[in-house]
């Protein structure tokens, strides 16, 4: 069995421990490559789609600053919190599904990860490569567990069906009272509670379960 990182995320108070600043630098890392390639993916699904917003606008680059920009980057860094943005135009998408799609990109992107990282990950424990007791072979499972778990999580909570998430643009391609209701401006401030209160109770209650299933995966994996 694979020795996994105790905790999700790291604590203020615990940085000046080695292992939680090197598992600090991994969840910043794994959350700029997440959100950057998850970015990336609604751009070439957009321009699939018939959408070259994202060509002329110049976001079709592995830049994590364009894609999250400097106020992004710094939240993340003193917050926790981050987000990225695709400039796409949905008039120009073709295809009664097309938004719908552009929109599942992005976690599809996450979920690619997720699966790439943790199948590594349990790989390499099952072939013995992780079970040296060296420094190399904590610090590579903590980046993969990091990385996968990260973007278990970045695909489920852009999934709710709640503006602006990407699930909430899935629901609208196929909900017209729901489009219709988001769409009136009255309503953003509901919707904006709506998204708080969101994010209040992912935390609690989606990440222990998900994490838990991580965990099995790997151990089938491993063996």
């Amino acid at each position: 069995m694979i020795e996994l990182p105790p905790h999700f995320g790291y604590r203020m108070t615990m940085l000046t421990e080695p292992t939680t600043q090197f598992y600090a630098i991994c969840w910043l890392l794994a959350i700029v490559i997440s959100i950057t390639l998850h970015e990336l993916a609604h751009g070439w699904a957009a321009v699939r789609m018939g959408d070259d917003t994202p060509l002329h606008a110049g976001r079709l680059t592995g830049n994590p600053i364009v894609h999250m920009g400097p106020f992004s980057l710094i939240a993340m860094l003193f917050i926790g919190i981050a987000w990225g943005q695709m400039p796409i135009d949905p008039s120009r998408l073709r295809g009664r599904h097309a938004e719908a799609l552009v929109a599942a990109a992005g976690p599809a992107a996450n979920l690619i990860l997720a699966i790439a990282a943790l199948s590594l990950l349990g790989i390499l424990g099952r072939f013995g490569v992780l079970v040296d007791d060296n420094q190399v072979a904590e610090n590579a499972t903590i980046f993969l567990w990091v990385m996968g778990s990260a973007n278990l999580l970045l695909m489920l909570f852009n999934l709710l069906p709640i503006p602006p998430l990407d699930g909430s643009h899935i629901l609208a391609t196929y909900n017209r009272p729901y489009r219709d209701f988001f769409a009136d401006p009255s309503k953003q401030g509901f919707a904006l509670l709506a998204f708080i209160f969101a994010w209040m109770i992912f935390s609690p209650i989606v990440v222990p379960p998900v994490l838990t299933a991580a965990t099995a995966y790997l151990d089938l994996l491993a063996g």
